[in-house]
């Protein structure tokens, strides 16, 4: 039977691996920096040998895939080919090494010093390689004789397959904020220039710790995580990220030279954005995370508007609250079309302004209006007080209603101590400007309510018990409340001090009334 390697075999044999991979990678992309500054700035008679060396960097890492995708297919191959990269890795590091030291000798006076400095990180990479191989990388300790294994390298390894044992953790259109999370301080290095020359803002972290004490004093776009790390590995900062409410709108993507379906899964799971293996192609880099950002962006845009509706939202629930009794709302939100009811008893109050026409006539218009909207929002409140419904306003006239839309048995006592009220509030107002009055009518009986209209609709009331409140009220006096018989009886005949009349109503005959002291 082939063995297959487990998980925590797997992630040991890529932390190796990345160890070749990464100052590999690193020597071709600080010399793809070198060339194009070269390009740029000169000097140019510099180029024939940098071609050299670009040539020797790119044969280096054609050769290092070769063995990833050994790797790929059979993980227990990496040792044999180890053997051979030792060997065959010479030519090329010979002319990286070479040639880069001797374009310093001699071009030291004319190149500027930040592409000294690359050409240098170049050769320190590439002896950093020779290092690591020559150091005799084995693979099979961990599966063999796991104390001689890098202990580093074996717990990271470790702690990642326990990671994803575990199970769950709880193009863009501008530049972004982005955080660059990798153990490998060239691999930052490399990532952070190649951002940054397109615009980006980028801040690197050297662990998964330190990542998020950045998070906790700034914002980011997007994170770039590498999944191998000594302290935490990338899978448990993206589950801290996600559990987080303030960090979790933060897109990752996650980078590693872990090519492993059981890591890409689990990274997806925990809310990966994206998975990219090393050596990272930077075209397809600048892809993912132009998708990223775009998508960022759209979610911001998403997160506006939707705040934006809500406060649309909210100023049209306040201006339908504003028209309509909170009980009607309730029944169009259900999806009510028809609202009518007969209410079987309420009681109905209309108050008019004593000679408001004449004041009319000799006031500007804004002054007029002015003091009529502040006179009315006075009434409205002291409506809300008295549990009163306001229904509309005539004019200069004033109608409400006790005991609807929702019955109480008091309505008429409501009604009455509401119009006191109104009567007390005239009476309060002092000032330069004329006095005003009110004439009040009451009256008490069965009406029918009901939402009409679809356009400036509006909760009216209708029916005989509203015909005589208005006639109380026109046949009444300045300064007082007029109430009709049966609101009389609905407040208790004969426990109010009132003063008794019989009066012949136009379109309703002889009717008692009742003015109240």
């Amino acid at each position: 039977m082939t063995h297959v390697p487990d998980i925590g075999h797997r992630a040991y044999i890529a932390r190796i691996l990345e160890k070749i991979v990464d100052p590999a990678q690193a020597i071709l992309s600080y010399q793809e920096l070198v060339m194009e500054e070269v390009r740029d700035v000169g000097p140019a008679e510099t180029l024939p040998d940098l071609e050299t060396v670009l040539h020797a960097a790119r044969e280096l890492n054609a050769m290092i895939e070769r063995l990833l995708n050994r790797e790929a297919s059979d993980a227990n191959g990496i040792p044999t080919g180890l053997a051979m990269l030792r060997h065959d890795l010479r030519t090329p590091m010979n002319a990286i090494i070479g040639y880069s030291e001797m374009i310093l000798e001699d071009f030291a006076d004319s190149l500027s010093q930040r592409i000294a400095d690359d050409i240098s990180k170049v050769i320190n990479e590439s002896r950093k390689l020779l290092e690591q191989i020559d150091g005799g990388l084995d693979v099979s300790s961990f599966e063999h004789d796991e104390e001689r294994a890098n202990q580093t390298d074996a717990t990271i390894a470790a702690n990642l397959a326990r990671t994803i044992a575990d199970g769950p953790s709880s193009r863009p259109e501008e530049a972004g904020r982005i955080l660059v999370v990798d153990d490998s301080a060239s691999n930052r290095d490399l990532l952070a220039r190649r951002l940054g020359r397109e615009g980006h803002t980028v801040v690197t972290a050297n662990s998964g710790q330190e990542a998020l004490q950045i998070l906790e004093t700034q914002e980011f776009d997007l994170a770039l995580a590498d999944i191998l790390m000594p302290d935490m590995n990338g899978i448990e900062l993206l589950g801290q990220l996600k559990s987080d409410a303030r960090l979790r709108e933060i897109r990752v993507i996650m980078i590693s030279g872990l090519k492993d379906q059981d890591a890409v899964i689990r990274c997806i799971e925990a809310g990966a954005e994206d998975y990219l293996q090393k050596p990272i192609d930077p075209i397809l880099l600048r892809a993912r995370i132009a998708a990223c950002l775009e998508r960022s962006r759209w979610r911001e845009r998403e997160r506006r508007y939707l705040s934006q509706i809500e406060f649309e939202k909210k100023r049209a629930d306040e201006l339908l609250h504003a028209i309509l009794p909170k009980q009607v709302i309730r029944r169009l939100a259900d999806g009510e079309e028809v609202i009518a009811d007969r209410i079987e008893t309420a009681t109905i109050v209309f108050a008019d302004i004593v000679n408001f026409t004449e004041l009319a006539a000799r006031t500007p218009a804004s002054a007029l209006v002015q003091r009529l909207g502040n006179l009315f929002s006075r009434f409205d409140e002291l409506a809300d007080q008295y549990g009163v419904e306001k229904i509309k306003t005539i004019g200069d006239a004033y109608m409400a209603a006790a005991g609807l839309p929702d019955p109480r048995p008091d309505h008429a006592m409501a009604a009455v101590a509401f119009s006191r009220a109104l009567l007390a509030e005239m009476a309060s107002s002092i000032g330069p400007e004329p006095q005003l009055n009110l004439r009040i009518g009451i009256n008490t009986g069965p009406v029918i309510a009901g939402l009409i209209g679809r356009k400036r609709f509006v909760y009216d009331v209708w029916g005989h018990t509203v015909n005589v409140a208005s006639r109380m009220e026109s046949y009444g006096i300045p300064g007082r409340i007029q109430v009709s018989q049966s609101t009389y009886e609905a407040l208790g005949a004969g426990l109010l001090d009132a003063r008794k009349e019989v009066m012949d109503i136009r379109g309703i005959g002889k009717h008692t009334t009742y003015i109240l002291s």
